[in-house]
């Protein structure tokens, strides 16, 4: 039961991130065509990740009724049904409206596949390094999806490669179908928590690691929606886009692994401070560095930037009451999805008005509030 919920669990989580990062490698394809603002290619993106965030607490809600299987095997199955629909799509309206049904579907992955993770290991222990390993296998999908993509590009056009990502989608909901096991997707009801992981239940805590991943995750989509622009801007093309984002997704990879265990080791409060300290100096040097020296600096870059969150997550079981993780887990990932869906609009508008690398510089600096956050969810814990 454990091995296949985790299995489960990681294959949506692969998928589903795969999905949404897609949209990095489209979105200067988009700008040119439909002749965007950057606040327009923003909103595109803000658009996708505000409706995945803003039905999290919702699809959390709708599980107990019609169990996680149909959830989360629905919701994968709309978000491909979504790429299909994009790639039909002959303005500006139809993409987005494609978009925010895309980001409809995926509001069901993160909550229910983060809880199935946690009721199916409390009881053996291991919570943190089976949700470590979860956000490792959403960046592999980050990692595989752009990079088909962007070496579909260079043979067919953007309307077909997003098609057969749909396509590979749906296949994906008919495999985790058979993944869920039946027990863990219907065993929604109150529980008897571990003695590891029976929640503190600190309100300030769970709202200083709310404040801390929406941060955390507004500073990285901000990045990762201006990075492809970032890039064109030194010289690269559509193929050096998408082999710079799977550069990126590789160290993030291994950084949500890493830095999972590392929190687990060292602390939440000093694994944060060292992963966003480096997040923010290797922005800066993002802007400055050349082509090629961006381009190797980049994995490194990936591991500190998406290294936090893994550390996040594992903390939200400690902070919630027992019984309510489902609910504490939906709450943290709207926040911080939310947060990631605002980002790109609010530093697009900057970025018009100042440029590109002004709005990237100001997002190194946003992500040093983290640290002070960080520090209240410490206290919170250490009570």
């Amino acid at each position: 039961m454990r091995r296949r919920s985790l299995l489960a669990a990681c294959s949506a989580h692969a998928v589903h991130d795969g999905l949404t990062d897609v949209i990095y490698v489209l979105l200067p394809i988009w700008q040119a065509q439909f002749g965007m603002s950057y606040a327009q290619v923003g909103l595109l993106r803000g658009a996708y990740s505000g409706m995945m965030a803003g039905f999290q607490l919702l699809a959390s809600r709708a599980a107990r009724r019609w169990g996680r299987e149909r959830l989360l095997v629905g919701g994968t199955a709309l978000a491909a049904l979504a790429y299909l629909l994009v790639g039909q799509a002959g303005g500006l309206t139809v993409l987005l409206l494609a978009l925010l049904l895309g980001g409809l579907g995926a509001s069901t992955q993160h909550p229910l596949a983060s809880s199935l993770i946690t009721d199916t290991h409390e009881a053996g222990g291991g919570v943190k390094e089976a949700l470590s390993q979860y956000n490792f296998s959403g960046d592999i999908g980050k990692t595989l999806l752009p990079g088909l993509v962007g070496l579909l590009l260079t043979v067919v056009s953007w309307r077909a490669s997003v098609t057969l990502i749909g396509v590979l989608g749906l296949a994906a909901a008919v495999l985790l179908w058979w993944l869920v096991p039946t027990q863990a997707a219907t065993s929604l009801g109150p529980r008897k928590a571990s003695a590891a992981l029976a929640g503190k239940g600190s309100a300030n805590g769970l709202r200083a690691l709310l404040l801390t991943g929406t941060l955390d995750s507004a500073v990285r989509m901000g990045f990762l929606t201006f990075l492809p622009f970032l890039l064109s801007s030194k010289g690269a093309g559509t193929a050096g886009i998408g082999l710079a984002l799977m550069l990126l997704f590789v160290g993030g990879a291994f950084g949500k692994l890493f830095c999972g265990y590392l929190g687990a080791r060292i602390g939440m409060m000093k694994t944060v401070w060292l992963t966003e300290s480096a997040t923010s100096v290797l922005i800066v040097l993002a802007v400055y560095l050349p082509l090629s020296g961006m381009m190797a600096m980049l994995p490194l870059l990936g591991l500190v930037l998406n290294g936090t969150s893994s550390v996040l997550y594992g903390v939200v079981p400690e902070l919630s009451e027992a019984g309510k993780r489902e609910q504490a887990f939906a709450l943290f990932y709207t926040g911080t999805i939310g947060g990631g869906a605002l980002a790109p609009v609010l530093f697009g508008g900057l970025g018009d008005v100042t440029g590109i690398p002004v709005a990237v510089m100001a997002l190194a600096a946003t992500v040093l509030l983290t640290l002070p956050l960080s520090w209240c969810v410490q206290r919170a814990l250490d009570r």
